[in-house]
């Protein structure tokens, strides 16, 4: 099954805040937020920050970066052949960073694949029901996707 991807970080290069996979079967999206002990930068604090608790309560999770990796690995495990799909590659970047715990260390997931789109015209944000939140922008990608292809 495919997996639509989007993250919320304080500035490139800056740590992951949330991710949130909106999955091609839509009653099976995952969402976690990730605490970080640094200030966010302020266009974050305006713009993200506040929207981190936008999700439906049964999908909100908070758990520190190691804790969420075993838990999108637990999500995707039972998916034989998961692909992630993104239209950022920073957002595949910091899915991928998040996965490795220590220099050698994963959590128990098996393959996946990646699949980065280019959407010329479209905007996550400008079509997202909660802008700048990774589970509604997600979701927002995943609408465009599927509406697509249609």
């Amino acid at each position: 099954m495919r997996y639509f991807l989007d993250t919320e970080f304080d500035g490139f290069g800056g740590p992951l805040l949330s991710l949130g996979l909106a999955a091609e079967e839509g009653d099976q999206d995952y969402y976690v937020v990730i605490p970080s002990s640094q200030a966010p930068t302020p266009w974050v604090a305006r713009h993200v920050v506040p929207y981190l608790r936008n999700v439906p309560a049964n999908l909100y999770n908070e758990l520190d970066a190691e804790a969420a990796a075993h838990d999108i690995a637990a999500y995707l495990r039972a998916d034989p052949d998961p692909e992630i799909v993104a239209d950022w590659p920073e957002d595949i970047a910091l899915f991928c960073r998040l996965l490795l715990i220590r220099e050698t260390e994963l959590p128990d997931i098996g393959g996946m694949r990646f699949r980065f789109l280019r959407t010329p015209g479209f905007s996550t944000a400008r079509n997202s029901k909660v802008p700048h939140n990774a589970l509604h922008d997600a979701r927002a990608l995943r609408d465009f996707v599927l509406g697509m292809e249609g």
